[in-house]
């Protein structure tokens, strides 16, 4: 684990190796935004790996690169199953794999690696988190939905208009794994309702 402050420098030479696998699915606007969030958790969770799950949160969702665009849409973003879907378990087995290959060239060990990609194979689609790492990426990946932006992209992913993407989140926000996480989202879904003017419209 690193010691306060967090040096988030040491993990530029990944988002610079990962990058070109951030066109697909918005992943150039969710990752760092997820990776925001997970920031902010590790600092209510202080005895989380602050490596582990940064790299994880990093990583997590590079695999969608691997995917055609429209299978992403047609079958990992709609349907009763879709969070089940063959392309769901497709983007976590190729961010393995693209995961370690970033991790490698960038000079992480194999323990860590390991770690970051236990994390990653399972992230959408294992019904229960394994540890706390694991618990602070599944909300860091699913907290920017809450702010405006989030909205704004996942309420087309979804086929649905800010104010039904968002009365969908009131639902969701109370499933996050995290006492923080929840608070965050409560609080996040408000400021972004009033942003969006959804009392009104």
């Amino acid at each position: 684990m690193l010691d306060k402050p967090l040096d988030l420098a040491r993990y530029d030479p990944v988002w610079r190796q990962a990058e070109p696998y951030m066109r697909a699915r918005k992943n150039d606007v969710h990752i760092p935004m997820s990776f925001g969030w997970a920031v902010r958790l590790l600092d209510d969770y202080p005895e989380a790996d602050k490596d582990i799950c940064l790299l994880a949160i990093l990583l997590h969702d590079i695999g969608w690169y691997s995917i055609d665009i429209e299978d992403i849409t047609e079958k990992g973003f709609s349907g009763p199953n879709m969070l089940q879907s063959d392309v769901r378990y497709l983007h976590e087995t190729e961010g393995v794999r693209m995961g370690i290959d970033v991790l490698k060239a960038t000079g992480w060990n194999t323990d860590t690696i390991a770690q970051v990609c236990e994390i990653i194979d399972g992230h959408d689609t294992r019904p229960d988190p394994r540890h706390l790492n694991d618990r602070i990426v599944r909300d860091a990946d699913k907290l920017w939905r809450f702010d405006v932006t989030g909205i704004a992209v996942a309420c087309d992913w979804f086929k649905l208009t800010p104010r039904a993407y968002a009365d969908r989140l009131e639902i969701q926000k109370d499933e996050l794994e995290t006492e923080a996480g929840r608070k965050y989202a409560t609080q996040t879904l408000i400021a972004s309702r009033k942003a969006l003017m959804l009392h009104v419209i």
